[in-house]
């Protein structure tokens, strides 16, 4: 079966108000910027998303949350997008946070058909007793906090120890962005981009994949396939603008040294290195008696 839509416009044309998408990405990679960016001019509003994080304030779903496109968020990280934190003190966003793996397994429990799962992670905390604030009123108040979940105890190796009871996450839709897809829906991420684009794929009822390259079906072999595209129910090609465009959340580059200070120290790698010859009888520590540059012959 093709499953190949026009473009992306036409592949979320039938996402509603109230909605609830599975998003894939970690940061600014892997993110599903063209279906994001379709919702947005598609006008859709009161969508609840689930992702690790709500990108940055002007990419990845941080362009809804501008346009207030999101009642509500399920991440496990929040702390670069400066909006998301202003909307959510001030009561406009409700904001369920999620330990990361915890997330990741709910997204992967929901795409298996398990209702619930039982993990370590959280107990003790506010994650299992409950009381984490989910909204906050106006005045600063807290308006709905998270419930208390189900703990309970498991035997394991000469002791006991206490779990607590997660639910299963599925949405309306999953929205995920991969580097290679066919138009069978099998799909294949590339390195950092791979984080949870799969998870999400799977806990969406009707996911869409956009495609950096999209290739014919029998092209990718089947033990490169990360997501197989019984999963995939649209694929969107991208162009090669759309492909070429991927933001960095932060920049990092150590700033080039003064010249004479790099001149300086060039001067004291030569000294210390002449230093060593003359040590070792002139022969750059090589023991015969011989000294040669680069790319000359060492004669008997």
């Amino acid at each position: 079966m093709d499953k190949v839509v026009a473009s992306a416009a036409a592949a979320v044309a039938d996402v509603p108000d109230g909605a609830s998408l599975a998003v894939g990405g970690f940061g600014l990679c892997g993110v599903p910027s063209a279906l994001i960016e379709a919702l947005l001019d598609a006008g859709v509003q009161d969508l609840e998303a689930v992702s690790n994080n709500c990108g940055v304030d002007d990419w990845g779903l941080g362009r809804l949350l501008m346009a207030r496109r999101i009642r509500r968020m399920v991440a496990s990280y929040v702390g670069e997008n400066k909006e998301f934190a202003r909307q959510f003190l001030s009561g406009e966003l409700e904001v369920e946070l999620t330990p990361q793996g915890t997330l990741a397994e709910r997204l992967r429990a929901g795409g298996s058909g398990i209702a619930a799962f039982f993990t370590a992670t959280g107990v003790g905390t506010q994650v299992a007793e409950g009381g984490l604030p989910w909204r906050y009123a106006e005045d600063g108040s807290v308006e709905v906090a998270s419930p208390a979940k189900e703990v309970r105890s498991f035997p394991v190796g000469d002791g006991e120890r206490d779990y607590v009871l997660e639910q299963a996450i599925t949405c309306d839709f999953g929205l995920v962005r991969a580097w290679k897809g066919d138009r069978h829906g099998n799909l294949v991420y590339r390195r950092s981009a791979r984080n949870f684009n799969p998870l999400a794929a799977m806990a969406g009822r009707v996911t869409i994949a956009e495609v950096e390259h999209l290739v014919e079906p029998g092209e990718l072999d089947a033990d490169d396939v990360h997501t197989p595209g019984v999963f995939v129910q649209r694929v969107v090609a991208l162009s090669e603008e759309q492909a070429g465009e991927k933001r960095i959340e932060k920049r990092t580059v150590r700033p080039a040294p003064p010249a004479s200070a790099s001149s300086a120290s060039s001067d004291r790698a030569r000294g210390m290195h002449r230093a060593r010859s003359d040590e070792a009888g002139g022969d750059g520590g090589r023991g015969d008696g011989a000294s040669a540059g680069a790319g000359e012959e060492v004669g008997s």
